[in-house]
């Protein structure tokens, strides 16, 4: 419609017009028909040329910015080729696979009495983060799978790894005894030989009926444990390496009781590592801080220690599992 009226009114309809229906060819057109589409664009925009009574340097101007925009439309195309979706239609397949990280990510129903929490920033507030977290828990079982995982690199940087390891670990997760999960992520990481592919992540397997728990780490900083009737923080320390590095890598256990009011805590580096600070030095930082914001309640803890330590610039998850 926008192209007949230019062509019948040429001195009335400016030619600008035609950038409205580019615009929204270029949002719902697929890669496969939206180059010829720019291509009648352009051969409209000529047949309204030759129909002005006077060509003046504001038409001129004008005609070259319609073409500039044609050729921007026409390379996002070819990009977005790659892809063999729309523009909007692409944008909602991230957003549905950003939601179901997000979703493998919630915790299950825990039985009476305890309580769980995760908090996820992303670096520079991107919906996409490198780091995520996968939970599972068997129908008739007490036992229930953690992991918090760390992708390398930040942000969007991160986000498309993030996206294909959070699905495949959390599959792992529920298929497997707790010993072999960080072994066969381990083993798939190094099966994708990615340039930057490798991971951190820390593993909890937790019996609910009893109490007792496994924790393994992989490159990755080490749990903390709240005893309750001391009031402090324990850093359980544990050994394996960096997830993707090393084939048929050794991934030690520590083993320990969660009693009524005690709590873990497992998160990422991004909370408690900066370029000018020692790990360990973060960490104890953090724990001051969970000492000092949680001592009237672990309800809410997660997200406001989240908030309160790290940078905006990294990505930061944390988990927080407490007996109450």
């Amino acid at each position: 419609m926008t192209t007949v009226l230019v062509l019948a009114w040429p001195n009335d309809v400016p030619l600008n017009t035609l950038m409205v229906p580019l615009m929204l060819g270029s949002l719902l057109l697929g890669p496969r028909h939206l180059p010829w589409f720019v291509v009648f664009l352009m051969v409209m925009l000529m047949l309204a040329v030759g129909r002005q009574e006077q060509i003046t340097v504001r038409i001129v101007l004008t005609i070259a910015i319609v073409f500039l925009l044609c050729f921007i439309v026409l390379v996002t195309s070819f990009r977005r080729s790659r892809l063999g979706v729309a523009g909007v239609l692409g944008e909602s397949m991230l957003v549905d696979l950003r939601d179901r990280i997000l979703n493998q990510g919630g915790i299950p129903t825990l039985p009476e009495g305890w309580l769980a929490e995760t908090a996820l920033r992303s670096a520079g507030g991107t919906p996409f983060a490198g780091d995520f977290v996968v939970a599972s828990r068997a129908r008739r079982d007490s036992r229930v799978e953690l992991a918090v995982v760390d992708v390398s690199g930040k942000g969007e940087q991160a986000g498309t790894r993030a996206l294909l390891l959070s699905g495949a670990f959390g599959g792992l997760l529920g298929a497997l005894p707790p010993a072999e999960f960080l072994p066969a992520a381990n083993d798939y990481l190094l099966r994708q030989d990615w340039d930057e592919g490798f991971a951190t992540a820390v593993h909890l397997s937790l019996d609910t009926a009893t109490g007792e728990f496994e924790v393994r780490t992989a490159g990755h900083p080490p749990a903390a444990q709240l005893d309750a009737g001391s009031g402090r923080w324990t850093v359980l320390q544990g050994e394996g390496p960096v997830l993707g590095l090393i084939e048929d890598a050794e991934f030690t256990t520590v083993r320990g009781l969660l009693r009524s009011g005690d709590a873990l805590l497992l998160y990422t580096d991004g909370l408690v590592e900066t370029p000018r600070r020692d790990i360990g030095m973060g960490i104890d930082r953090m724990l001051g801080q969970a000492e000092r914001l949680l001592r009237d309640g672990l309800d809410g803890g997660a997200a406001r220690l989240v908030d309160s330590l790290g940078s905006e610039n990294d990505d930061r998850a944390l988990v927080l599992v407490h007996r109450r």
